[in-house]
C-alpha cells in the first residue's frame, strides 16, 4: 500500500524556522523525483519545491527560493522540507508527493502520482 506520511508542521512565530518530513512507503522512493506542494484556505493547491531522484537537482517556486530548502535521504526513503525565515503568507496545509516515474514538469499537479495527506503549517504574525 502506498503512503506518504507528512510531519513536522505546527504554529511558529513570523521570522521562525519549520523542518517538514515525509516518509514514503509501498513504493520504490528511489526512482521518483519528490515535490511539495502547499493549500491555503479557499486558494488552489501551488507548487512549493521539488527535488529529482538522487537529490542533485532541486527547483523552487520563487517565494520558497532563499528560505525553504528540499532535500531528501534515499536511504530512509524520506524527503525534507526546511522552511526558514516563515512568513504569515506561508500558512497552508502542506503536501509532499511523489512524481510519477520519467515525469520532468514538476510544478505541475499532474505531474504526480501519490500524494500525501497534509500538516498544517501557521505562522503568526
Amino acid at each position: 500500500q502506498v503512503q506518504l506520511a507528512e510531519s513536522g508542521g505546527g504554529l511558529v512565530q513570523a521570522g521562525g524556522s519549520l523542518r517538514l518530513s515525509c516518509t514514503a512507503s509501498g513504493f520504490t522512493f528511489s526512482v521518483h523525483a519528490m515535490g511539495w506542494f502547499r493549500q491555503a484556505p479557499g486558494k488552489e493547491r501551488e507548487f512549493v519545491a521539488a527535488i529529482s531522484r538522487s537529490g542533485d537537482s532541486t527547483y523552487y517556486t520563487g517565494s520558497a527560493k532563499g528560505r525553504f530548502t528540499i532535500s531528501r535521504d534515499n536511504a530512509r526513503n524520506t524527503v525534507y522540507l526546511q522552511m526558514n525565515s516563515l512568513k504569515p503568507e506561508d500558512t497552508a496545509v502542506y503536501y509532499c508527493a511523489a512524481a510519477s516515474v520519467g515525469s520532468t514538469l514538476y510544478t505541475r499537479l499532474g505531474s504526480y502520482a501519490y500524494w500525501g495527506q497534509g500538516t498544517q503549517v501557521t505562522v503568526s504574525s
